[in-house]
């Protein structure tokens, strides 16, 4: 295929294009905010705010208004529209969980801390000083995150709704079981009831293997709306790599669309998972973003990513949900750092990623047999072909933690044999693989790593000095251990402001924080688990696990 240009190649005629297809409402340069050009056809608009408790009360699940966790349908109304919207437009990731917790421990560790160390010094110099480049991954993310946030207000403040003239394509492959359905039935209605609005353009793809138990169901779901059309892939499908799983299926709807000649600049690819809706709020961040690269002209991005959150009210598990904070805290600190500085070298997740169809037509998802985790690879390969051309956007997506703590188990273990793959995989540029390599050895030692662990050890050898070979060595344990605490502790607050009562419940932050050794083990043993595995060379198959709905 050769050398993908870093810019669409007619970009000139696609933005003249695009004009001639927003017709009245075509774009201008009569104003900006801050210095940033804005479109001009947005003024008449209702204010964001406005729009949101204007919307009809529906009978929909997203992003979670339910009075009690067992109900899964409610209804959105006008006051819960106006206090989603005043809560998401007001929260920035604080500093001051992650600037007091470190105050703490270096005090305590410097008063617990000998001079001298024991048997376990050298090994715990090593593996608690590790992480520590993730660590200011992190921090320059959550830096990155709020400066993104201020430009964000700066250029939109006082703008109305945003309506883009970009086609939106919503991928959703699913499994087709019957105990996947009520999650995808739940997601699909929450793409109908907020996405057109903001793209008036939109069609939503339900990928379905032929011969799927539940084919029936999503038939009748995808009958009940114009937006939807069932993809159907044939049993006798095969990629040229021979892919299999999810990728195999995302690589036959990307088929469909090149041959259905959309694999155009201006449209766009959004990819869920079939558990993962949206609300108002993502419509709206998603079509400001969309425009701004319009806007941006050839400086334009072609992929981007939001924050996935777990409203409490899709909690069947209320410990997997609590160990799930970890997950939104990772888009705001170490994902925001990277897709948001250009290059997402840290990985993607498979939902609320937005890619530009012509840009993906040149990745493709035909990885091979082996992948298990297509969408951290399709990071890697965009991070060697369009450097820059990342970016991250302050919208949600709303999901559901595992629903038991074998789901839990066998999620992870996936990802770390599937991650593995990758840093083994020599088709991937060597300096990204780095880094994956590094970001896996930190989840594989992760069990030898756990407090709790090496206290234990200490006593079993009769040594329970933990003391590292020089105590110039604590103030960086310190950041990482703080670090670990500002991910559950602002996680958990993402995934509260998101739910029904949209706040933490009084035992929550405290409940997170004296979990996290528990957690740490939750993390990486089925991480270690899913290493050995690959290095048995042992077949991983893709094991879907249902999700509440």
């Amino acid at each position: 295929m050769g050398e993908p240009k870093a810019v669409p190649p007619d970009w000139d005629g696609w933005l003249t294009g695009r004009e001639a297809r927003a017709g009245p409402r075509g774009r201008g340069a009569r104003g900006a905010h801050g210095g940033e050009v804005v479109a001009s056809y947005r003024s008449p608009q209702p204010p964001a705010a406005e729009w949101l408790h204007e919307q009809p009360a529906r009978e929909l699940c997203e992003p979670g208004w339910s009075e009690s966790t067992g109900q899964s349908l409610t209804s959105f109304g006008p006051r819960q529209a106006r206090e989603l919207h005043r809560r998401l437009a007001r929260w920035r990731p604080a500093y001051w969980p992650l600037v007091v917790s470190y105050l703490v421990i270096v005090v305590i560790d410097g008063w617990f801390a000998d001079p001298f160390a024991g048997v376990l010094g050298w090994p715990l110099t090593m593996l608690w000083t590790w992480p520590i480049f993730t660590t200011l991954t992190g921090i320059v993310g959550i830096r990155r995150t709020r400066k993104a946030l201020r430009k964000t207000e700066a250029r939109w403040s006082g703008s109305g709704l945003t309506r883009s003239e970009d086609f939106l394509i919503v991928v959703v492959p699913t499994i087709g079981r019957h105990d996947t359905f009520p999650a995808l039935e739940r997601s699909v209605l929450s793409y109908i009831a907020y996405l057109p609005r903001c793209f008036p353009q939109l069609r939503i793809d339900i990928v379905i293997d032929e011969g799927c138990e539940a084919a029936g169901q999503i038939a009748r779901l995808a009958a009940g709306s114009e937006l939807i059309r069932l993809v159907t892939v044939p049993r006798q499908y095969r990629t040229a790599n021979g892919t299999r799983f999810k990728a195999r299926a995302s690589h036959y709807s990307h088929e469909l669309r090149i041959r259905e000649h959309e694999d155009c600049d201006d449209v766009w690819v959004l990819h869920m998972d079939d558990d993962t809706g949206v609300g108002p709020d993502t419509a709206l961040a998603m079509a400001r973003f969309v425009e701004e690269q319009f806007q941006a002209g050839r400086d334009a991005k072609h992929m981007a990513q939001g924050i996935l959150t777990y409203p409490r009210e899709y909690a069947v598990n209320r410990l997997t949900w609590l160990a799930d904070s970890v997950r939104p805290a990772e888009d705001v600190g170490r994902f925001s750092a990277w897709t948001g500085s250009g290059t997402p070298r840290a990985g993607v997740h498979g939902e609320l990623l937005l890619v530009r169809a012509s840009i993906e037509a040149t990745i493709g998802w035909d990885f091979g047999p082996r992948s298990l985790v297509e969408d951290a690879q399709f990071a890697l390969i965009f991070s060697a072909r369009y450097k820059g051309r990342s970016a991250w956007f302050n919208g949600r997506c709303y999901g559901a933690s595992p629903a038991s703590l074998r789901d839990f188990f066998r999620q992870r273990e996936r990802w770390s044999w599937g991650l593995a793959a990758l840093v083994f995989n020599r088709s991937l540029q060597l300096r990204n693989r780095m880094l994956l390599g590094y970001s896996v050895m930190s989840w594989v030692v992760g069990p030898i790593q756990n407090v709790g662990v090496v206290l234990l050890l200490g006593v079993l050898i009769a040594d329970p000095n933990t003391s590292p070979v020089t105590l110039l060595i604590i103030p960086l344990w310190a950041l990482n251990m703080a670090y670990v605490m500002w991910m559950y502790w602002e996680g958990l607050r993402l995934n509260a402001g998101v739910s029904g009562a949209g706040r933490r419940k009084w035992w929550e932050p405290m409940a997170v924080i004296l979990l996290i050794p528990i957690f740490g083990l939750m993390e990486s043993i089925p991480g270690l688990h899913g290493f050995v595995k690959f290095a048995r060379r042992t077949d991983h198959k893709f094991m879907v696990i249902a999700k509440p709905s």
